[in-house]
């Protein structure tokens, strides 16, 4: 309660809380009692703007994702060099929430909690968008004409979600922290060995 931001509208509250407490716990586990009481409001407000507990869950995951699926509308992938942008906003974005890659395969893999289709759909939607990205990339002589769109994404997502998911794992074995340096440098290395593998060869 004491981390409360009162000045913040009540819906981002309650958002943020959900974000809490779904990392913190299963979904079966927490309560909108638990939310209300965490973002400082009446559990009504939950049922106002979300409809309830799982429309909370849902819109918390869909706010979270957005960012990295509004990229693919937007000019940062307008070239190969993007990549290592799009990694960098990645690392940043879920080093701040390290557990919420590992709620995504949950739902998924395991299909623990709700939200199994609600993610998938966003996921499709990211796969329709990044291919029309790849598309455009190909048509401007960026990427190589056999790249297959769904291998470049399995691929991108290994690069992306593998050190988030692997830092406590990493950072134990190797005594050293993946701070905002080293994710960087990460980022670098990543997105400068994503682009060369999607470099069309030149012949001689």
């Amino acid at each position: 309660m004491g981390n409360i931001d009162t000045t913040e509208p009540v819906r981002i509250r309650l958002v943020k809380a959900a974000l809490d407490c779904f990392l913190a716990d299963d979904y079966h586990r927490v309560t909108t009692r638990l939310i209300a009481k965490r973002s400082g409001v009446n559990a009504s407000m939950i049922r106002y703007y979300f409809g309830n507990k799982e429309g909370l869950y849902e819109e918390m995951i869909r706010e979270t994702l957005n960012p990295l699926l509004a990229v693919l509308d937007g000019p940062m992938l307008s070239s190969v060099a993007g990549f290592t942008d799009f990694l960098r906003l990645y690392y940043d974005a879920m080093t701040t929430r390290p557990e919420f890659p590992k709620l995504i395969l949950k739902v998924l893999a395991l299909n623990h909690g709700p939200g199994r289709r609600f993610i998938q759909q966003m996921l499709e939607r990211g796969r329709t968008r990044g291919a029309r990205k790849v598309s455009d990339l190909k048509v401007q002589g960026q990427i190589a004409s056999a790249i297959d769109p769904d291998i470049l994404r399995l691929a991108f997502v290994s690069l992306a979600m593998t050190p988030v998911l692997l830092k406590d794992i990493f950072e134990e074995q190797t005594g050293r922290p993946m701070d905002a340096a080293f994710l960087e440098e990460l980022a670098a290395f990543n997105g400068h060995l994503f682009s060369a593998g999607l470099t069309p060869c030149v012949s001689k």
